[in-house]
């Protein structure tokens, strides 16, 4: 079953105090922990802050059909400087899963796929 997260991000003005070259050092830090993922997780970052958005300044769409890999992915992040030293906040999650109803009525109903609308 394939997976999608919408993580909300919320960069604080600390975040934005640091000189952009070392904005773009953690930033290269964090997409080398994304890489390590890239198998499993597939990342797409958004940037939010200019456009209406509450709670949040930016968010990422992570897809992937191996939950762990993902948790591995965030743990990572969390343990990374940005987010250890406070310039950066996981505010929420939305989660799905793509088609599931499809899955439980074949896998658990054991229907076909032949019904109308399909």
């Amino acid at each position: 079953m394939r997976y999608m997260m919408v993580v909300l991000l919320e960069f604080y003005p600390s975040w934005l105090a640091l000189p952009r070259e070392e904005r773009r050092e953690h930033a290269a830090s964090l997409q080398e922990i994304i890489s390590r993922y890239t198998e499993h997780v597939q990342v797409r970052f958004f940037d939010a802050e200019a456009l209406p958005g509450k709670d949040y300044t930016d968010f990422v769409v992570c897809e992937t059909e191996d939950l762990r890999q993902y948790h591995y992915m965030w743990e990572e992040i969390r343990d990374s400087e940005p987010y250890t030293r406070g310039y950066m906040k996981i505010k929420d999650v939305l989660m799905g899963m793509e088609n599931a109803f499809k899955s439980y009525e074949s896998e658990v109903l054991k229907m076909d796929d032949k019904r109308a609308g399909n």
